[in-house]
């Protein structure tokens, strides 16, 4: 009988032993059940990074937006200056930059007006038609703003109170292909200038 008590205490240790051997490390313990875990939403950065992209192309438009505006409160001072100096535009001949004889006296008439007002500085606008590449008509423009500039500068006027700028055919106040608008295109544009 001992030794069925010594087999049994043996198979007994042996399979404890097993048991024992077999048992899985101490795992570990969460408080969030795994299906909240996995549900769990995406962190925070992501939406910061969508705000801020949000806010950039917002900041963007309302500077695009804010440029607009003064452009064209610019181009409106410009006229109403214009309009109420009655500083008057003058036209070009085709292919011509000379100031033409029924352009003199609105020349003249412009110096009378910059006469009477000795602080207004002014911006002579070279304009061309349609005709003709980019590049000549720019050149064509600043020769007849020069033109124009030579002929205050002759009446009088202060060669610093005057600037030049060519847009060549880039600015046309008529787009039809006639003669006549393209006459229109073909000018001067004496601009008061608001600094």
């Amino acid at each position: 009988m001992k030794r069925t008590s010594v087999v049994a205490l043996s198979v007994f240790l042996l399979l404890s032993l097993t048991a024992l051997w077999g048992c899985p490390k101490k795992a570990e313990v969460s408080s969030a059940p795994e299906e909240q875990k996995q549900a769990e939403p995406a962190p925070e950065p992501q939406k910061a990074e969508d705000t801020s992209k949000a806010d950039e192309e917002r900041k963007a438009a309302e500077a695009a937006e804010a440029a607009k505006r003064a452009e064209e409160e610019q181009a409106a001072k410009e006229r109403s200056a214009r309009e109420e100096g009655g500083l008057q535009p003058i036209h070009f001949d085709f292919d011509r930059s000379f100031v033409r004889d029924d352009a003199k006296p609105i020349m003249k008439a412009n110096a009378e007006w910059l006469k009477a007002n000795p602080k207004v500085k002014i911006r002579i606008e070279g304009n061309c038609d349609e005709r003709g590449t980019i590049e000549y008509n720019q050149a064509l423009g600043q020769r007849r703003a020069a033109a124009a500039k030579k002929y205050l500068t002759d009446l009088g006027i202060a060669s610093k109170r005057i600037s030049l700028i060519s847009y060549g055919k880039e600015k046309p106040v008529c787009s039809d292909a006639t003669e006549e608008c393209w006459q229109k295109n073909r000018r001067d544009d004496v601009v008061a200038v608001t600094e």
